[in-house]
């Protein structure tokens, strides 16, 4: 090249110095729309599902089958190795130079060694089902473990090529399988189910449908590969990201070099954080059933469902996020994304806090849902609802901190929340049972949460505190707490009021984010 300056071109996907005025935050908002279509009817299926379980069956097999595809989910969580978000964080890259073609290599070199680890936790659970169903207790329990261990795979396989049409900015597939799909079809086989009165088929009717999953996900997959496979790096419209004698040359070699080193350093410390996160989120349920009983996990698993709905309209907006953080770090563009992470903030707390307000405000109403035996679960209700309005206001610092590439920092703050999940769990959960197992919970979310923000302060200083979320925040407050507030002082609370503050709410909120949408982001 000799004296001439080296310049890396960049497909539309990436980013310029600088990031421009939206920093990408239109494509983060058109994709976040199609999770949130997604994830709003996913949450309905899903809490239906849960209503469902909780009402056609007793707590003991409501609370064994809970605790056994919590145990699924946390081998689940082991068995993908980090592939996911290794697969979103190389395709990003990729996409920011240009390399398209070097799609499919990646996808068998994460794959591979994905489904091998995923088929031997398989092998491992079908061996160690009976000395796991011992210390829950009932005699199915060895039967439910093992037919869960058949579609382990499968759902490795859907989380996998999932990942990998979410790199590409294809929200689309995962709304359909994974968050309509899915749930869909589990809530008309738990049906079937519960009219034949055949509760030993339960974890067949939870499990089987990440069979079709994972065939309709790698469908969709191949799909968009082979759209993208095809372009030139050097496009129309194509922009140049950075002009130099070596910086560019360097970042260019290092995006095509994605060797099984490189890719599995990235991967397999936050495949161990991801076990940490996962067994914050699912093990407080094994932890209950272990300490407390099955009945007090069916009841934790319900006073959960609220924050497992919230998670849904997060997913909406993190799935979206995911790969554009990834650009614009991978551009080195601080700026950019300190405004992305405030606008998501905003974005979090407009979704989130209405749910959880409303959630804390009429708790005793929200656990009779799913039976008269659940309203011991209100207090346990009200601390999960307080710990995730404080966890949306934090925003996505965990995942800014994954996308840098700093995944021992990651592993190490999963592990820590961990630790302290089970350490508060088996301090509270004996005496106190669900209610414990919520106070763990949410001490674990804030130990996530916080340490990011902390360990991020040398690369670019993220903080909540900003126009957006200050304007989110007061809309959910008067909308969603003073309101319900008042309506349950003046007329005794209960369902019908639980709806009225629910339909005005949404009303006021819609109608305020509308007016304030500048000061939201949402203009973009």
């Amino acid at each position: 090249m000799g004296a001439h300056p080296l310049v890396v071109r960049v497909t539309p996907t990436g980013t310029r110095r600088g990031g421009g005025a939206d920093s990408g935050l239109r494509r983060v908002l058109r994709g976040g729309v199609v999770n949130m279509a997604g994830a709003v009817v996913g949450a309905a299926l899903n809490l239906a599902l849960i209503v469902a379980i909780t009402r056609a069956f007793s707590q003991e097999t409501a609370g064994l089958l809970f605790t056994a595809t919590s145990v699924f989910l946390i081998m689940a969580a082991v068995a993908n190795a980090g592939a996911p978000d290794g697969l979103v964080y190389f395709i990003a890259r990729m996409r920011v130079f240009g390399r398209h073609g070097g799609v499919p290599a990646l996808l068998r070199l994460a794959l591979g060694p994905a489904v091998l680890v995923a088929c031997l936790v398989s092998a491992l659970l079908l061996v160690f089902a009976r000395p796991l169903a011992d210390a829950l207790g009932p005699e199915e329990a060895a039967a439910y473990l093992r037919m869960l261990a058949l579609f382990l795979p499968f759902a490795v396989l859907t989380d996998s090529a999932l990942a990998a049409t979410r790199a590409h900015h294809d929200m689309s597939v995962t709304v359909l399988v994974d968050k309509v799909g899915r749930p869909l079809a589990q809530l008309g086989l738990v049906a079937m189910i519960a009219a034949s009165g055949s509760a030993g088929l339960l974890a067949l009717a939870w499990a089987g449908p990440y069979l079709p999953a994972a065939v309709l996900a790698w469908f969709w997959l191949g799909r968009i590969v082979r759209r993208a496979a095809p372009e030139e790096p050097h496009e129309p419209g194509s922009a140049p990201a950075e002009t130099g004698t070596g910086t560019g040359a360097e970042a260019e070699a290092e995006a095509e070099r994605v060797t099984p080193a490189v890719f599995w350093a990235f991967a397999l410390p936050r495949a161990l954080g991801g076990v940490a996160q996962m067994g914050v989120q699912r093990g407080g349920v094994v932890m209950v059933a272990l300490l407390n009983g099955l009945a007090g996990a069916a009841v934790f698993t319900a006073a959960t469902r609220i924050m497992v709905v919230g998670q849904f309209g997060t997913q909406a907006v993190l799935y979206a996020a995911q790969p554009r953080f990834a650009e614009l770090l991978a551009a080195r563009d601080h700026a950019a994304v300190r405004a992305l992470y405030q606008a998501g903030t905003s974005w979090l707390v407009c979704l989130n806090w209405p749910l959880y307000l409303s959630a804390l405000v009429f708790a005793p109403e929200v656990m009779r849902l799913f039976g008269a035996e659940y309203s011991a679960g209100a207090l346990a209700l009200v601390i999960v609802c307080a710990g995730q309005l404080a966890a949306s206001a934090l925003g996505m610092s965990d995942l800014v901190l994954t996308m840098t590439g700093r995944t021992g920092l990651n592993l190490l703050n999963n592990v820590m929340s961990l630790l302290a999940n089970v350490a508060v769990c088996v301090l509270l959960v004996p005496s106190h049972g669900a209610s414990g197992a919520a106070v763990a919970l949410v001490a674990a979310v804030m130990v996530r949460k916080l340490l990011p923000l902390w360990q991020l302060r040398s690369l670019v200083r993220l903080h909540p505190f900003s126009r957006p979320v200050l304007v989110a925040t007061g809309s959910a407050l008067v909308w969603f707490g003073a309101l319900p507030l008042l309506l349950n002082a003046v007329t005794g609370g209960g369902l019908p009021v639980l709806a009225a503050a629910a339909l005005v709410g949404t009303a006021g909120h819609l109608c305020t984010v509308w007016r304030m949408r500048d000061h939201l982001e949402l203009r973009r």
